[in-house]
């Protein structure tokens, strides 16, 4: 009997310990009950308020209850370890970090459809007071009340209600049936507590990979390895205000960092001489364009019909066997504007860009951009390639003329050289055009009345690919098709001067190529001959006009020979610099493709890892389209909070 009282004792000891242990876990929320609640009811409305409205399949974060009642959790233990005066001005800062960062993200969402990105928080920091009053009396409407905006504000609204509340001495009545309320409630604390411990384990279970990859994202030490890293399919997910204005302040410090470094290399650059040997030279480039889509390289549609013909006219040289060092628009961009080449010791931001040293040297540089322009509704992707054409001390010293719009198509570029900026034209001019070519939709890079290709075209060689596959195809070829008339427009308005026309593309673009099946590209795949193939080789061709190749024909020869020399896209500035005749210490004749001493051997490392001409090459029949086989599988640019499409 005595042994049986022991153990009933024992077992209530053991109940006991364990009904304390659930009231312990229940505890952290029950001390900071109104900040979890109101906390987790922001974070959850935010999440649906800033859905798009024009995309019924938008869906919010998959793990946004679990991971949000993590975070929150883990905020509150961390709290109740703190004594109650102190708690109270920690919750007081937190509750103004949380509600200012989500009516800001959301205000920016209503007003931009755009969340808090590293774009929109560089546009504020270069915001002065006159910009600023402008912005808030053109944007700080009343019509933000009624809209989501509002709907947050009037939950801060009914927080602070609560919290004067709480503090009212109530009458007798009421305080004796609340007394009661909270004897029920205090003995539902172990269950309470047994539902914490379940969702804990269960959203800490849910939730390891993002903090893993969020950890190892602002573990990365520049910008554009933060955006690669945005380019995998399991990357961090940014899904609260606060997380996506510490990812945009980070994003900034790294961006600043090589921004410190470019400004450097510009005060060090010298220009010793320069003969002007080119009055005029126009360098286009392109987007997303694929060479194996092109007419001129091969291809089965009737695309590039009037570069074809100037061809003809043999004043436009295509290059057969050019590669970009990246597949991606901004890497491409710091590439192509640095002096560095791939290989040389330090990073692309320690050298100078060569649009500055054509400015130093004399010559008037204008950039026309139909992307890189600084705005609100930026992905990081065209944040990490425009910082550093955005920054003021760089733009102003690489640029005399700017264009200070987008448009929706690359034909309103021409139409602002025309009206704005040829006017400033001088007797050396360097003038870069920046297309938006074939960037994904390809449906939207061309007007209506372009359409030319259609999906019957392609019923027979493409008999492959099924109906939709097809009219994506014929949109992309639509795409190449307007570019082409785009090109040739910018050829027309320098031939009869004394001009050399570039062209290249940032990357190839992948639609549907052999039997792979996509479009776009795959950023976070391994090189294999295919992807360097399909999203690296590109169309590149000099123009001479009939002025141009007359006046200097050894140039014409030069380019006519060296037509078939392998060639990677990051050593351009050196065969502008020799066209320009600029003498400068960063010029190097064994990057210039024209030089004598030109090292055709150089290796292209692809994305700094992969060397192009070591890739095993498959049989030519391995690489014509699989008739019948090909996979259904597409890969599609990512778009969400800080994303955009993928350049």
């Amino acid at each position: 009997m005595l042994t049986l009282q022991v153990n009933i004792v024992e077992r209530m000891k053991v109940i006991k310990q364990v009904v304390n242990l659930l009231n312990k876990a229940y505890q952290p929320i029950k001390g900071n009950a109104s900040f979890f609640f109101f906390m987790y009811l922001i974070g959850i409305v935010v999440s649906y308020e800033e859905l798009p409205t024009n995309n019924p399949d938008a869906t919010v974060y998959s793990n946004l209850w679990l991971e949000l009642f993590f975070d929150l959790y883990i905020i509150c233990l961390l709290l109740s370890l703190i004594p109650l005066k102190v708690r109270r001005w920690i919750r007081a800062l937190l509750y103004v970090i949380a509600y200012a960062t989500s009516i800001t993200d959301l205000f920016c969402w209503v007003k931009f459809q755009s969340t808090l990105n590293p774009s929109m928080l560089l546009l504020v920091g270069e915001t002065d007071g006159r910009e600023a009053g402008e912005f808030f009396s053109s944007y700080m409407t009343t019509d933000i009340l009624f809209s989501s905006v509002g709907l947050l504000l009037l939950i801060m609204l009914l927080q602070i209600l609560v919290v004067v509340g709480q503090k009212i001495k109530l009458p007798i009545a009421i305080s004796d049936k609340m007394d009661v309320m909270y004897r029920v409630f205090a003995r539902l604390q172990p269950v309470l507590g047994t539902l914490c411990i379940v969702l804990f384990c269960w959203s800490a279970y849910s939730s390891a990979h993002n903090k893993k990859e969020m950890v190892e994202m602002f573990s990365l030490d520049t910008i554009g390895s933060v955006e690669h890293e945005l380019t995998t399919s399991d990357c961090a997910q940014f899904y609260l205000p606060v997380y996506r204005l510490v990812f945009s302040i980070f994003s900034n410090e790294l961006a600043s960092q090589q921004i410190d470094r470019l400004i450097e290399a510009k005060d060090k650059m010298k220009v010793d001489s320069c003969s002007f040997k080119s009055p005029n030279i126009v360098l286009i480039i392109g987007e997303s364009y694929g060479k194996h889509h092109s007419q001129q390289y091969g291809y089965f549609m009737p695309t590039t019909p009037r570069q074809i013909k100037r061809e003809k006219s043999g004043l436009l040289v295509p290059f057969s066997d050019v590669v970009a060092p990246w597949n991606l628009t901004s890497f491409v961009f710091k590439n192509v504007f640095s002096l560095h080449v791939v290989g040389e010791k330090g990073e692309w931001c320690d050298y100078p860009l060569f649009p500055s040293l054509f400015r130093k040297a004399g010559y008037h540089v204008t950039f026309i951009t139909n992307q890189f322009l600084p705005k609100a509704k930026q992905a990081v992707y065209d944040f990490s390639g425009g910082f550093f054409l955005n920054h003021p001390e760089l733009s102003s010293a690489m640029f005399d003329s700017r264009n200070s719009q987008l448009y929706r198509f690359d034909r309103g570029l021409l139409d602002d050289y025309d009206k704005n900026q040829k006017q400033h034209n001088t007797n050396h001019n360097l003038i870069i055009f920046h297309l938006l070519g074939q960037h994904v939709t390809y449906k939207q890079r061309y007007p209506s009345d372009r359409h030319h290709f259609t999906a019957d075209d392609y019923a027979e060689k493409r008999s492959d690919l099924d109906g939709k596959q097809r009219s994506i195809l014929a949109d992309y070829d639509n795409a190449i098709l307007y570019n082409d008339s785009i090109v040739d427009a910018i050829i027309s308005r320098f031939e009869n001067q004394e001009a050399i026309i570039i062209y290249m593309p940032d990357h190839g673009e992948e639609c549907f190529e052999g039997n792979r099946g996509f479009i776009c590209r795959k950023h976070s795949a391994a090189i294999d001959y295919d992807l360097a193939r399909y999203e690296f080789e590109i169309p590149f061709w000099i123009f001479c006009t009939h002025k141009y190749a007359v006046k200097h024909p050894d140039i014409f020869q030069e380019i006519i020979a060296a037509k078939h020399r392998r060639y990677m896209t990051d050593a351009l500035p050196h065969l502008l610099l020799y066209l320009a005749g600029i003498h400068t210490k960063d010029y190097h004749p064994e990057y210039n493709i024209l030089s004598p001493q030109y090292n055709e051997m150089r290796p292209r490392i692809l994305k700094n890892t992969t060397d192009y001409d070591k890739l095993p090459r498959p049989s030519e029949k391995h690489l014509l389209p699989k008739q019948k086989s090909m996979s259904k599988e597409k890969i599609a640019c990512k778009v969400g909070s800080g994303r955009g499409e993928m350049n």
